[in-house]
C-alpha cells in the first residue's frame, strides 16, 4: 500500500483504518530467584522466581500516523523521533517490535511512551515497555493476545530480535500481574503459580515493604552480561537462591510470622552480591547497612544491580526509624497490582 501524501487525495484515511490504543503495564518487584531466570541457566538447571507487580505503570499509546507529514513514523519517549524508515528508529524495542509485527514504512505509526517510575532502575521497565508495546501493536493488527502469548512475544522481542542480555522473569511478571511464583523448565516451558494470599495477609506484607529510590540508574544489560558470564562459576549460589523461592512462598502461604520473609531477603541480597563485584557499591552498601541498623530485617537492590530502587522489609514499629535513617532518599508508596498488562482504551474505525 502506498503512503498517502498531500498530493494524493484519497477516500482512504489511514492504512488499516482509523485506530488508537493505549496499554497500561505494571512494573514489578523481584524478591527471590533472580539470576535463575536467564535462559543460559534455566535451560541447564531449571529456575524460579518470586515476584509481584505493583501499582506503578508504563503507558504506551499507538495509532496510525495521519498521512500529511514529511516523515512516516513519530516515536516519543525520552527522545522525539520523526523518521522516514523503520531502520532509522533509535529505540531498539520499537524498531524491532514493528518489524516483528510486519509493519512497513507504508504504514505510518505514531507511538508515545510515559511512565510512573524512571527507566534503568531495576523495576522491570524495559520488559514492561516491551509488553505494553506488543499489546498496542497487536491491537493495531486486530489481534488480542492472551497473557501467555503476550509474555512469550515480549521474551522473543528482547532476547531474539533485540538480542539483549535479559532474563525471562520481567516479561512474565509485568504481563500477568499479581504475586506469583514463576518457574522456568529446562525445556523452556514457563509456569505461573499465583500466590493467592488472604487479603489481610497480603495487606500485612505490603505494609512491611518500603520502596526507596537511590537516585542512581544504570544500563541493565551491560551488567547482566557480566552476571551471565559468571553463572557457571556460581552454581551453589544460584541453587540456594532458587531454594529460597520455595521457602519464601511456603512462608507467605502459611500462618508463620512474616518477619522471616525479611530475613530471607537479607540472605538473598548477600547471595546476589556474590554473582558479580558490580552488583553493589560503597554507597548502596552504606545505605543498606543504615537501614538494617535502624530496624529493617532485610531487603535487596532490584534489577541487575549497582543502582536504582531498594525494597526493604521493615516491621511496623521500626519504620519511622528506617525512614529517618534514609531521609535523604525518596520513598515511593505502592500496593500490589493484580491486573497485569491491559488495554486501557482503544478503537478501530
Amino acid at each position: 500500500m502506498e503512503r498517502l501524501t498531500n498530493s494524493e487525495p484519497s477516500s482512504r484515511w489511514f492504512p488499516g483504518g482509523r485506530a488508537f490504543f493505549t496499554s497500561r503495564t505494571p512494573f514489578r518487584l523481584s524478591f527471590f530467584g533472580g539470576g535463575t531466570d536467564y535462559p543460559q541457566w534455566y535451560r541447564q538447571e531449571g529456575g524460579a522466581v518470586l515476584s509481584t507487580s505493583i501499582d506503578k505503570y508504563c503507558y504506551v499509546s499507538a495509532r496510525w500516523l495521519p498521512p500529511f507529514f514529511s516523515y512516516n513514523h513519530r516515536i516519543v519517549w525520552s527522545h522525539i523521533e520523526t523518521v522516514s524508515s523503520l531502520g532509522e528508529i533509535m529505540h531498539p524495542a520499537v524498531r524491532q517490535g514493528l518489524r516483528m509485527f510486519g509493519f512497513t514504512d507504508a504504514e505510518g505509526i505514531e507511538l508515545h511512551h510515559q511512565a510512573d517510575l524512571p527507566a534503568r532502575t531495576g523495576i522491570g521497565s524495559s520488559s514492561a515497555f516491551a509488553v505494553g508495546l506488543i499489546r498496542v501493536l497487536a491491537a493495531l493488527r486486530h489481534q488480542s493476545l492472551e497473557r501467555e502469548a503476550l509474555y512469550l512475544k515480549a521474551i522473543e522481542l528482547e532476547q531474539t530480535w533485540i538480542k539483549d542480555a535479559v532474563g525471562s522473569q520481567d516479561q512474565v511478571a509485568t504481563a500477568v500481574g499479581g504475586l506469583n511464583m514463576i518457574r522456568f523448565a529446562q525445556d523452556g516451558h514457563i509456569t505461573v503459580q499465583p500466590l493467592d494470599l488472604p487479603p489481610e495477609r497480603q495487606a500485612a506484607l505490603e505494609s512491611r515493604l518500603l520502596l526507596v529510590y537511590t537516585g542512581l540508574s544504570r544500563v541493565g544489560p551491560e551488567l547482566a552480561r557480566q552476571i551471565i558470564d559468571n553463572l557457571p562459576h556460581r552454581t551453589a549460589t544460584l541453587h540456594r537462591m532458587r531454594a529460597l523461592v520455595d521457602q519464601a512462598a511456603a512462608l507467605l502461604t502459611s500462618q508463620d510470622d512474616l518477619d522471616g520473609f525479611g530475613d530471607m531477603l537479607d540472605e538473598t541480597w548477600a547471595l546476589k552480591r556474590a554473582l558479580s563485584d558490580q552488583i553493589s557499591n560503597d554507597r548502596i552498601d552504606t545505605l543498606y547497612a543504615a537501614a538494617r541498623a535502624a530496624g529493617a530485617r532485610g531487603g535487596k537492590l532490584l534489577g541487575a544491580g549497582s543502582s536504582g530502587f531498594i525494597v526493604l522489609y521493615v516491621p511496623p514499629e521500626r519504620q519511622s526509624a528506617v525512614r529517618e535513617a534514609l531521609s535523604t532518599l525518596l520513598e515511593v508508596p505502592f500496593r500490589f497490582d493484580n491486573q497485569g498488562s491491559v488495554l486501557m482504551n482503544g478503537r478501530w474505525a
